[in-house]
């Protein structure tokens, strides 16, 4: 059984080593201001000057000097090698929602990690957030408060079948698949929602519908398992 290290009643920041800027953390915690530090993100949390509620990781990016500036009761080293970083914070962290940075950008290997993680953990809500876009998990059900004219892009990353209304094009009845059909480049009349059969289906919306994205994921609260 894995041990909880971070449970919190609101929503959790997750700061990785990737591309980070101080704007991009101070945005996500000012929605979710419990931070949570992912190994390498240690550097950026110091140059912020920031303190975490936990430093969580196998540790192999992050320097011991680095390490040894936060307190040693803070510091979870987590030695397997079977799963990234990113994962073992979300797997020992419990909040309602939470918002990655630095976990897009820089690596591209790293980048699809973090997505691969992402449809993994389906009841961790988790929005990642880049320089142009955010990403996260499609839940079973969702209604989002998009914008006329946006982007919003589906990327299945398993065989997924679905429906959807307010999409230019509407994605029911179609099997969407990595290696098949995929739902790219779509474009929101307004107001979306989508229901899918299972997990595994990734939305990709601009930087700016961060706000919309957050409410419905804390409105979708509970569909997981429906």
């Amino acid at each position: 059984m894995i041990e909880t290290i971070v449970h919190s009643e609101k929503a959790v920041t997750l700061l990785g080593g990737g591309e980070a800027f101080q704007a991009d953390v101070k945005e996500a915690m000012s929605h979710a201001s419990t931070l949570v530090v992912a190994d390498g993100g240690a550097r950026l949390a110091l140059e912020m000057g920031l303190r975490p509620a936990a430093v969580i990781g196998d540790f192999d990016t992050v320097e011991a000097k680095q390490l040894a500036r936060f307190p040693a009761e803070i510091c979870h080293p987590i030695a397997e090698q079977d799963s990234t970083d990113f994962e073992k914070c979300l797997a020992r962290c419990e909040a309602p929602l939470f918002l990655g940075v630095g976990f897009m950008g820089l690596r591209r290997d790293h980048e699809l990690a973090a997505f691969n993680a992402l449809v993994r953990y389906p009841q961790k809500r988790c929005v990642l957030i880049g320089a142009e876009d955010i990403v996260f998990a499609a839940p079973k059900r969702l209604r989002v408060a998009a914008k006329a004219g946006s982007r919003l892009s589906l990327f299945p990353m398993t065989p997924v079948c679905g429906e959807s209304t307010g999409l230019k094009w509407p994605i029911d009845g179609l099997a969407l698949a990595p290696d098949g059909r995929i739902g790219t480049s779509n474009i929101a009349l307004g107001e979306v929602t989508l229901s899918f059969e299972r997990p595994g289906a990734l939305v990709i919306m601009p930087r700016a519908a961060l706000v919309p994205a957050i409410e419905a994921l804390m409105a979708s609260c509970g569909f997981h398992d429906r």
